[in-house]
């Protein structure tokens, strides 16, 4: 592979994984303060239809991400409603949203657009426009440097925000009153509710936090990374986030690594349609399960001892 080559992988990396790091702080915020979210899947796919479909109508790029966040929020309110509220059982709260988000989005568009289940193609400002880095184009021809430096230009806004919030996360959970308050409500909600803090304002909290994070994960996939929404087209990046914030043992800076190796497994498949190994050629279909492949490799226990926040998943009951 010659470095011209690896760094089109390497930048494709970077696209690929943007979805996959939003949607992984979303789940890692969400279950430190004790709620399970398996609906990441679903608010995805609902904000990349309804971020599409706005822009189309609107020509507006912004206001389509704007609504893709608005939708990804309500969804996870419902979701927060159901297992918070009134305590229902957080993982069946979180398929059902996988179920509606899934069928809906296809009906919607069918109705909207007649395209089949899909919206228009995006062009103009009805799509997200790169953003150059400063002397992008002088270092182009240098070696090595040229290369490299280009991997970090020419990606949308929220490719870099996607990476910006990883350090802002990490602050936000680890150097912060709020997130102090956010991990004791995962670990011990009721020492929290002793000193006086509501949990299910903390919880209601970290949800819509984790709303706004899968929004700009669905956006970025029908505005950004794609021109348009299609039918089911997170394509399990919902599941495969949560594989990842597992694997990071929901820590922020171990998530962007764990997205990444996702990344880059699917920008090699998506690069090359076969790979020797051994001088045996795997097909094209391999390469393309690659990135699921590992999600099963990696919940199979691959991962070392991996232990959630402990109230995870139970709703709280305050004692009177």
């Amino acid at each position: 592979m010659d470095m011209a080559t690896f760094a089109q992988v390497l930048d494709s990396t970077l696209r690929l994984a943007t979805p996959l790091l939003f949607a992984c702080l979303a789940g890692l915020i969400s279950e430190r303060a004790g709620i399970f979210d398996i609906g990441l899947e679903g608010k995805m796919l609902a904000a990349a239809f309804l971020a599409a479909a706005i822009a189309y109508v609107s020509g507006n790029v912004w206001l389509g991400v704007l609504a893709g966040i608005a939708i990804s929020v309500f969804m996870s309110l419902i979701h927060g409603v159901a297992s918070i509220t009134f305590r229902g059982n957080q993982l069946i709260s979180g398929v059902a949203i996988n179920f509606l988000a899934a069928g809906i989005t296809v009906v919607i568009a069918q109705n909207w657009f007649r395209q089949g289940g899909r919206t228009p193609s995006l062009t103009g400002d009805a799509r997200m426009a790169p953003i150059d880095l400063p002397f992008a184009d002088a270092l182009a021809d240098v070696p090595v440097i040229g290369p490299i430096y280009g991997i970090f230009s020419g990606h949308a806004p929220l490719v870099y925000l996607a990476f910006l919030c990883v350090p802002a996360t990490w602050f936000l959970l680890f150097r912060t009153r709020f997130g102090l308050r956010l991990r004791a409500v995962g670990e011990n909600p009721a020492a929290v509710d002793t000193a006086g803090i509501s949990v299910i304002g903390m919880r209601y909290g970290a949800v819509a936090i984790c709303g706004v994070l899968c929004g700009l994960a669905g956006a970025y996939l029908s505005t950004g990374l794609s021109a348009g929404f299609v039918k089911d087209m997170s394509a399990g990046r919902g599941y495969i986030a949560l594989a990842a914030m597992i694997f990071a043992k929901w820590r922020p800076w171990h998530a962007m690594g764990a997205v990444l190796l996702f990344g880059l497994l699917e920008a090699v498949a998506n690069r090359f349609q076969s790979i020797e190994v051994m001088g045996l050629a795997l097909p094209i279909q391999v390469m393309q399960a690659l990135p699921y492949i590992l999600t099963v490799v990696i919940l199979a226990g691959f991962v070392g001892r991996a232990i959630p926040p402990r109230a995870g998943g139970s709703p709280y009951v305050k004692e009177h």
